[in-house]
């Protein structure tokens, strides 16, 4: 295998929603996250117009990282990161979305976040929107299907570009952005199911306002990075995709075709526009068969030229396969917002997600030949329930497994030629799952006592993966034993 370059950049990825907590304190405002509750891996989480005292909802107080912060970076720290990507909350810098001056106490509490990185020489990597829209978009514009949003959230960055320009040199505008096109960014991204309570996997689907909803999004994105660009050249802007590969079940044409089409509008669409500057030709046909009109105004498509972004990044946890054979189709998987056949040749998760190292190695190859700029492994982790034994420890060898096995294909890639810069792996500390809001499906290399009930003193500890990933970084990829 081929080393890995020098600075190369490892680490791990956590969403503010997801690990904070202090929901309500210092000025925050109520996000979308905040209005979701606790779920399983087999009952879906909902989604409240309003807050129900005899429901979880466990972003409230997650594993706190709000007043744990500088244990948390310790432990990164220690075993030897070189970047910590996290993301801000847009509701602790503008609690409504729309005020005019950011509050100063979420600003300040990003300062010390950000301070403390540097104390332990870890490089912040930022998501400026990481499904935490502002819950009071949601009520009064329908989020993102407002040409209103534009605007509030340039405010946002030009608050935060600002005020961490010192601080912070790699920023990513939206995570995963492409989850807009898929019925469930409708909450998680775009904000676009106003006045919808329920569970989390009925919400009614509306493809109009979901893709002039990322059409927004779009145009919000390129005027950040150009105004990036202008204004603070030092900065690097990046986007950030779910790659899923799909697999054709069958050599039939037919399910060839199918794969092609799915990766198409799933895997590229938006990395598409943010990358290369414009829509590309297959949007048409599939809006005009979907009956979507993306209303856009003078200036958009210059905008989007001008706004494409400096490197790749993504989230890779699984595969899934493809087949118009229905009634052969097997059983069906999902993952990540994705779904599609069960693949025979791989093994799945404790949730059902197929494991697929080389899959990792494919879509690197796949995308690096796209688009030729720099990119990012930022999630790809094991969820899996970890046993805590009576002396405080957690044997997770199978995470260790996991992860060797993916970073063993990356080593490949960059054989293969990729420019591959960094790698965060998902969820370095325990942390509230986004798809299904509860805390047994766990993803760190530092355990966290906090249950799906609720309880839990939030004490860490380190799992056996916490020395074999130091051990990695030390090496620089080379030991992986």
């Amino acid at each position: 295998m081929k080393k890995f370059p020098e600075g190369f950049l490892w680490g791990g990825a956590c969403a503010a929603n997801q690990f904070e907590g202090a929901w309500n304190l210092d000025g925050k405002g109520a996000s979308v996250s905040d209005m979701c509750t606790n779920g399983t891996a087999t009952t879906s989480k909902w989604i409240t117009t309003t807050h129900h005292p005899d429901r979880l909802y466990p972003s409230h107080e997650a594993i706190d990282f709000y007043h744990h912060y500088e244990e948390d970076i310790a432990l990164f720290a220690e075993m030897g990161f070189k970047v910590f990507r996290t993301s801000i909350n847009w509701t602790r810098i503008f609690p409504k979305g729309w005020e005019e001056k950011p509050n100063e106490a979420g600003l300040a509490f990003y300062d010390r976040v950000f301070d403390c990185c540097k104390k332990h020489n870890i490089e912040p990597l930022v998501t400026i929107s990481h499904y935490e829209l502002p819950y009071a978009l949601v009520e009064k514009y329908n989020g993102w299907e407002s040409r209103e949003l534009v605007g509030f959230f340039m405010n946002y960055c030009k608050a935060i570009f600002e005020r961490y320009k010192d601080k912070v040199k790699y920023w990513l505008t939206f995570n995963e952005i492409n989850a807009g096109t898929m019925t469930m960014g409708s909450i998680l991204s775009l904000g676009t199911a106003r006045g919808y309570e329920g569970p989390t996997a009925g919400i009614p689907d509306d493809m109009q306002a979901r893709f002039q909803g990322l059409h927004h999004q779009f145009v919000a994105s390129a005027l950040a990075v150009k105004y990036a660009h202008e204004h603070y050249p030092q900065f690097q802007m990046g986007c950030m995709n779910i790659y899923a590969p799909a697999y054709p079940m069958t050599p039939d044409p037919k399910d060839i075709l199918a794969c092609q089409q799915r990766t198409q509008m799933t895997n590229y669409f938006c990395s598409d526009i943010q990358v290369r500057g414009a829509y590309p030709f297959y949007a048409q046909r599939y809006f005009e068969e979907h009956g979507i009109t993306v209303k856009m105004e003078p200036g958009d498509e210059a905008i989007l030229k001008e706004g494409t972004v400096d490197f790749y990044t993504f989230s890779y946890y699984m595969s899934n396969c493809l087949t118009t054979h229905e009634e052969d189709s097997g059983p069906s998987v999902g993952g990540n917002l994705v779904g599609g056949a069960k693949n025979p040749y791989l093994q799945a998760s404790d949730w059902g997600w197929q494991i697929d190292p080389m899959g990792l190695r494919w879509s690197l190859n796949e995308i690096y030949a796209r688009y030729q700029i720099p990119m990012m492994v930022v999630e790809n982790g094991l969820g899996a329930r970890d046993e805590l034994t009576a002396d405080g420890k957690v044997h997770d060898d199978y995470r260790i497994d996991y992860l060797r096995l993916h970073i063993e294909q990356m080593a490949q890639a960059v054989a293969d030629g990729v420019d591959l810069r960094g790698y965060t792996t998902w969820g370095p500390i325990d942390l509230v799952s986004a798809g299904t809001g509860e805390m047994a499906k766990r993803y760190g290399f530092i355990y966290v006592k906090k249950y799906d009930d609720g309880t839990g003193d939030l004490s860490r500890l380190r799992k056996d993966s916490f020395y074999w990933y130091k051990k990695v970084i030390a090496s620089n990829g080379e030991d992986l034993a």
